[in-house]
């Protein structure tokens, strides 16, 4: 009988841990004949009650496993430190909002026992509002259109993925990424599932929008040489602007007569230039900024405490 670990990043959730708790049971005693299970949630630094909670959880069912990260480090870290301490041959990842319904555990795992060494719950709808559907439509395009192009239409957060991927995944150890990404960058053999992405009940969200952009430039900067390459185009363009207006300044003087005054045109060519300039700077800086980081070969996540645990 395979084992499965259901991975779930934890915070700032403490208002919708007992939901999670009867929902997954109930859900995986559904299928106590199939697999065994272990519960793995993972506190990314929160400053509620959250870790509470789950040693609460933790002392009354032994199916869950719990830590807690040091600080927050981020959810695509979270679900990392998950996957290094689990045991199971397959980990599914699941949000703590429960926004995603448990049930596609289950339909995940009928795709991964038919030979799928990936299987991701893909979104065909979400019960959000007009502007978060927006931005995260046109996240998915986007990375769709110039990283990955294996990245589904709807995007996903849950997926399931086989034991060998979660070894890849922990041997990469890379910062500043997309763990859903590096999981599509495998390239094992993939299925999906479709579902619709609940309203939040409980709670407020802490994606923020700060996150939202961070992950748009880490996904980028990750699996996409598009950035560097629209510098090198702009920087193309503009010098051959350039060359286009240096003949036309030559051809008023010489051939119409007319004295061309630049103060105005050099202040405008100066600003545009210096703008790009900048621009460009600013994206070999997040680079270079990105190696070093690699470079310090500090630890991806720190562990301040953990229960359930084997030695």
């Amino acid at each position: 009988m395979k084992k499965l670990s259901i991975i779930v990043p934890i915070y700032f959730n403490e208002m919708n841990i007992d939901d999670l708790y009867s929902e997954l049971t109930e859900t995986l005693k559904k299928s106590e004949n199939e697999f065994e299970y272990e519960i793995v949630l993972v506190d990314d630094g929160s400053l509620d009650s959250s870790y509470d909670k789950m040693k609460e959880l933790q002392a009354k069912d032994k199916h869950f496993k719990i830590m807690r990260l040091s600080r927050n480090f981020g959810a695509h870290t979270a679900i990392l430190a998950g996957l290094s301490h689990c045991t199971g041959d397959a980990a599914v990842i699941i949000m703590a909002d429960l926004q995603d319904p448990p049930e596609i555990i289950l339909q995940m795992y009928e795709k991964y026992i038919q030979g799928n060494d990936v299987v991701l719950a893909v979104r065909k709808d979400r019960e959000d509002g007009f502007i978060t559907k927006c931005f995260s439509n046109s996240y998915y395009r986007l990375m769709r259109r110039f990283a990955l192009k294996e990245m589904p239409y709807g995007g996903f957060d849950c997926f399931l993925i086989d034991r060998k991927v979660i070894e890849i995944l922990k041997n990469m150890k890379e910062k500043n990424s997309s763990i859903g990404g590096q999981v599509l960058w495998c390239g094992f053999k993939t299925d999906k599932i479709f579902y619709v992405r609940r309203k939040r009940a409980k709670g407020k969200s802490k994606w923020t929008l700060s996150k939202k952009i961070k992950l748009f430039v880490d996904s980028f900067m990750s699996f996409s040489y598009v950035p560097i390459r629209t510098m090198s185009a702009a920087g193309i363009c503009l010098a051959f602007a350039g060359f286009l207006y240096a003949i036309f300044v030559v051809y008023q003087k010489l051939v119409v007569g007319i004295n061309v005054d630049g103060w105005a045109t050099l202040v405008i060519l100066f600003l545009l230039v210096s703008g790009v300039q900048m621009t460009m700077l600013g994206v070999i800086g997040e680079y270079l900024w990105r190696n070093l980081d690699e470079t310090k070969k500090r630890p991806i996540f720190i562990v301040a405490d953990k229960q359930g645990f084997d030695d």
